[in-house]
């Protein structure tokens, strides 16, 4: 698809590491304020701002409209309902150890809730990968990369990607949500730096869009992993990017050193799940 001209338009700014942009099943656009505890709706009236605590990161939506983010400060997976503003820590250790600093997280078809654990730093060696199953299991299953970052399902979802930022590098392997496993998976594509790669998203063609930390861009890859394209941004830092489901507002990008809420002018609408969740034991 021959895209228009590159238009940026800045819908906010001054957030203190813009992180985590989502769309609710209502169209709210969504994102966090790491360093503002906080997370953000985008409105007609401004910005509304939720404070969490912690240090809110990646989030995502169910279909009842509740959002569940990484909290890298409390080591947790969280959820906030904006109908009863009820918040309230779904996940925080594994086998009785905190999580280590969720990042980014996502859900499959199924319902099941994989995020990343990092850890503190690029260097870090014990880092993982997490599937949170919709019966209450709570799996490892990944272990191998060097700080695990952004993830996103292929938009049939039968294919995870992730991040691997201080590789400079993306993964894919093929996921299979009855076991919540990651199979085969081989690097797609190399991002190079200065940082790397963190969040992630594919458009409904079959694109993954990438926001390259360090790089002052978004590098944009074909289901081949070939570069189609690299899209240029007023700031350093982009952390994250998600597509308008609607078609409206186009890609969403977040970008910490300026600290902006950033719309980009595509076609594309976005591949995203909103999953009914189940009470889980």
């Amino acid at each position: 698809m021959a895209h228009p001209p590159l238009l940026i338009h800045i819908l906010a700014q001054g957030i203190r590491f813009p992180e985590g942009p989502a769309f609710a099943p209502d169209g709210t656009l969504w994102c966090v304020e790491q360093q503002g505890e906080s997370l953000l709706a985008y409105t007609n009236e401004g910005l509304i701002n939720v404070h969490t605590g912690g240090r809110p990161n990646g989030l995502t939506f169910d279909a009842q409209g509740r959002l569940w983010f990484c909290d890298a400060g409390f080591n947790a997976i969280r959820v906030y309902d904006p109908v009863s503003t009820q918040l309230e820590t779904v996940l925080s250790s594994i086998k009785g150890i905190p999580l280590n600093m969720p990042n980014d997280l996502a859900f499959d078809d199924l319902g099941n809730l994989v995020f990343t654990c990092p850890g503190p730093s690029l260097d870090a060696t014990d880092a993982y990968v997490c599937c949170y199953k919709q019966d209450g299991q709570l799996l490892i299953v990944a272990r191998s990369l060097q700080y695990p970052n952004g993830l996103a399902f292929t938009p049939d979802g039968n294919q995870l990607v992730i991040a691997e930022t201080a590789k400079h590098r993306l993964w894919i392997g093929t996921w299979h949500s009855a076991t919540a496993s990651w199979q085969n998976p081989r690097i797609f594509a190399h991002t190079g730096g200065p940082i790397g790669p963190d969040g992630i998203a594919f458009d409904d063609e079959g694109n993954l869009y990438v926001a390259v930390y360090g790089s002052g861009s978004i590098c944009v890859f074909d289901p081949t992993g070939s570069t189609i394209e690299r899209i240029p941004l007023p700031g350093n830092n982009p952390t994250n990017c998600a597509f308008d489901p609607s078609g409206k507002l186009g890609l969403i990008v977040t970008e910490a050193e300026k600290g902006q809420l950033l719309q980009i002018n595509r076609r594309a609408k976005g591949a995203i799940r909103y999953p009914i969740i189940t009470q889980r034991t």
